[in-house]
């Protein structure tokens, strides 16, 4: 007697339905997987700056389901000129990292059939801040090191997770971008 097994409808708190039929129109469409996010950054006083995220283009159109927008403060310790008005931009960037492998990874399990039960990550990001602060053009302004690590329980031997991690690495955009680079272009308005 053979049993069949449906696919569950949520699995990690994703809609695997959604999850491959959105897959699915975009193989079909190509150009609805292009995609603009965006960031209003305002200075406040000293190291405090605030951004505001609420706009997007995505799906081949401007993107109206987000009622209100995300305010981030921004700022430094006390040790880098700052008043600890937010996490500094270096930890915000180990926060996107960490959750955008975080997200993949959910992603990833959920279309595997891998239930989840918990996923704790912790991000070492290595700086030698005399580059940042001009005191020597031989020392890197940013991390020379970024150690990531995660601890997940599920339904599957250790190897099949570390399968979801390595796919999760190789599909996480912010990963990417962080491993990889990505051109950068400043310009400047003057008011």
């Amino acid at each position: 007697m053979t049993q069949v097994t449906e696919k569950p409808k949520y699995l990690n708190g994703i809609s695997t339905e959604q999850l491959f039929g959105t897959l699915d129109v975009i193989k079909e469409t190509p150009e609805l997987g292009k995609m603009q996010f965006r960031a209003t950054n305002r200075w406040i006083n000293g190291a405090h700056n605030r951004s505001t995220i609420k706009d997007f283009y995505g799906a081949g159109q401007e993107d109206q389901s987000r009622t209100s927008a995300f305010v981030i403060d921004a700022g430094e310790p006390a040790v880098l000129l700052g008043t600890d008005t937010g996490a500094n931009p270096a930890e915000y960037l180990l926060h996107a990292l960490a959750a955008c492998l975080t997200t993949s990874l959910v992603y990833v399990a959920s279309a595997r059939g891998v239930r989840l039960e918990s996923v704790e990550s912790t991000l070492h990001g290595n700086m030698d801040a005399r580059g940042a602060l001009g005191i020597s053009d031989e020392v890197r302004n940013g991390f020379t090191d970024i150690k990531a690590t995660f601890k997940v329980k599920a339904d599957a031997t250790p190897e099949k997770i570390q399968e979801l991690i390595d796919r999760a690495q190789e599909r996480s955009a912010v990963f990417d971008m962080v491993a990889h680079g990505v051109p950068v272009n400043v310009d400047l308005m003057v008011q």
